[in-house]
C-alpha cells in the first residue's frame, strides 16, 4: 500500500475486512480474505512477492468468485493492489459492494504497466468523475514491448526504486468510498489514463539542489587539494 494515510474513515467499532493482505495486513483489520493457492510460487505471486504473511488475524480462503461472508456483514473494506490481478472486475466489485458498506481502494495505474509489464497484473483500471474504468491488458498492445519491459522489470528485481518513490503520485490511485461506484468497460486506452496530469516538480527540484550541493562540495574538495599539491610543488 502506498498510500496508508488515505484510509481515515474507520471508526473504533468497525469490524473490518481486508482482501489480499499481501504479507502486511492493516494493522486495523479484522478478518483477511485470500484467495486459494495451489502452491507456494502461486502464494507468493499472489502476494506481490513480498515477504510471507506473519499474522494472528483470522484468514478466510476462497475461490475467487463469491465472498463467504453475509449482507454487510462488514463496515468497511481493505482492497489494495489486488483488483488489477481480477479478471472479472464487476463481479468481484459486487461482491464488495454487497458485504461492506464503506471502503478504501488502491491499484497501479497503466503507466506502472508500460514500465514493468507484471505478468499477473491483468487488468488496467482509473477512476474518473465517479465511475472506474477497467481495461483488460490484453486488449492493447502492450505485450509487443516484452523485450523493453523486461529491462525496466529487471532494474526493479534489483532494487532500482527511486522512479517510483519520485512517482508514486502519479503511477498509483487510492480513493475511500462510502457508496458504491459505477463501473464501465474502457474502449480505449485513454479511459484508463490521467485526463490532466501534472508531474509533481517539487521532489525533481530537492534533487536536483541535492545535486548541486554535492557538486559544490566536490569542486570545493578538488580546490583545496589543489592548493596543498601547489604548497607541496612550491616546497620543493
Amino acid at each position: 500500500m502506498f498510500f496508508p494515510e488515505r484510509i481515515r474513515s474507520i471508526r473504533n467499532t468497525d469490524r473490518v475486512l481486508e482482501i489480499g493482505p499481501g504479507g502486511s495486513p492493516h494493522p486495523r483489520s479484522d478478518i483477511l480474505l485470500e484467495k486459494k493457492f495451489e502452491n507456494l510460487e502461486e502464494a507468493e505471486a499472489q502476494r506481490g512477492y513480498t515477504s510471507e504473511l506473519q499474522t494472528n488475524k483470522k484468514i478466510v480462503y476462497y475461490d475467487g468468485e463469491i465472498f463467504p461472508f453475509q449482507d454487510k456483514e462488514f463496515d468497511y473494506v481493505i482492497c489494495s493492489h489486488v483488483l488489477e490481478h481480477i479478471s472479472n472486475v464487476e463481479s468481484f466489485l459486487k461482491e464488495m459492494f454487497r458485504v461492506a458498506n464503506k471502503g478504501y481502494m488502491e491499484y497501479p495505474l497503466i503507466y506502472y504497466d508500460y514500465i514493468y509489464n507484471f505478468p499477473e497484473h491483468l487488468t488496467f483500471l482509473k477512476f474518473n468523475q465517479g465511475i472506474l474504468f477497467y481495461m483488460p491488458k490484453s486488449m492493447t498492445p502492450l505485450s509487443e514491448f516484452s523485450e523493453i519491459n523486461s529491462f525496466f522489470y529487471e532494474s526493479l528485481e534489483a532494487g532500482h526504486t527511486c522512479l517510483i518513490d519520485s512517482l508514486k503520485q502519479e503511477l498509483f490511485e487510492g480513493f475511500e468510498w462510502n457508496v458504491p461506484f459505477k463501473i464501465k468497460k474502457a474502449k480505449n486506452i485513454s479511459d484508463v489514463c490521467w485526463k490532466d496530469i501534472k508531474i509533481n516538480t517539487l521532489v525533481y527540484y530537492k534533487e536536483k539542489k541535492f545535486l548541486r550541493r554535492v557538486a559544490k562540495n566536490i569542486l570545493k574538495q578538488i580546490i583545496e587539494i589543489k592548493k596543498i599539491i601547489l604548497q607541496l610543488l612550491t616546497k620543493n
